[in-house]
């Protein structure tokens, strides 16, 4: 199914529910739920999902995991999307977890996924039975990719990383942070990680690395992005990067995307 909405097919009594839909560019979701747990597929693009743990960017051909009920909001940058709607009792069985999570999508789900959207609302065949069951077999063994930023709960702390987020800088002290929320270095550097689950120097690091991401593949030059994390240079930007994603930042470039078709496991 194509460019309908999931509410008017989420009593079908079917396992899983296939969607397919396209989104303008800077298209915003404002928050939402669903009963489903959904497979949030983005086949071109870039979508940002957030909630009320944390903020998830999803390159090209990554799709992100939200669980039943999970309250998000999703903004879109030039995306064609494939949905999955996965009735919960199946979703349980898929030990994905409770959280959101970006994961890897390799060509064989890819090309689930798009059948899959093809099918039949009340499909029943033999064939179309077997395919949605090979595709929740295949998303199953997909990895996951640190793609998330943990956001606190406490609102001057979650205000803080949230001006981070909208101008980060690698050279961002501790100490800095600490003498704005009148604590001092070590009592704000355990409260953070209490908040977050990272300690500040990784969530950081993650931070630019996530905020890097997104404005590689809106097309920003590897030395642009550098320099305005903070970066003295394009290549000791680019070692961290690797790095941390495992892929040089020129693979999420727009003129990575062939890279990306052919090989979107690789590294």
């Amino acid at each position: 199914m194509r460019n309908v909405h999931i509410d008017d097919y989420d009593a079908l009594a079917r396992e899983v529910v296939a969607v397919g839909n396209d989104y303008p560019e800077g298209y915003r979701l404002p928050t939402h739920r669903h009963r489903r747990a959904q497979i949030l597929y983005g086949a071109t693009g870039l979508m940002e999902v957030t909630t009320d743990m944390g903020r998830w960017t999803v390159p090209p051909q990554h799709a992100v995991w939200i669980p039943p009920q999970m309250a998000h909001s999703v903004k879109f940058t030039g995306v064609s999307t494939r949905s999955l709607y996965i009735e919960p009792t199946s979703a349980s069985r898929l030990n994905v977890g409770e959280a959101c999570k970006i994961i890897s999508v390799s060509p064989l789900l890819r090309q689930l996924l798009i059948e899959a959207v093809m099918l039949d609302p009340l499909y029943d065949s033999p064939r179309d039975r077997l395919l949605i069951s090979l595709l929740l077999e295949e998303l199953a063994l997909m990895p996951c990719r640190q793609f998330d930023i943990p956001l606190p709960r406490e609102e001057k702390l979650l205000k803080r990383c949230q001006a981070f987020l909208a101008a980060p800088d690698i050279h961002d002290a501790a100490d800095d942070w600490a003498a704005m929320l009148f604590m001092s270095q070590s009592t704000f550097r355990r409260y953070f990680l209490k908040q977050t689950g990272m300690s500040f120097m990784a969530w950081r690091q993650r931070a630019c690395v996530v905020v890097a991401l997104s404005r590689l593949v809106e097309g920003t030059p590897v030395s642009g992005v550098a320099l305005a994390l903070g970066y003295d240079s394009g290549s000791s930007f680019s070692t961290m990067f690797r790095r941390v994603t495992g892929q040089p930042p020129s693979f999420y470039l727009p003129g990575g995307q062939l890279a990306r078709t052919e090989h979107p496991l690789r590294g």
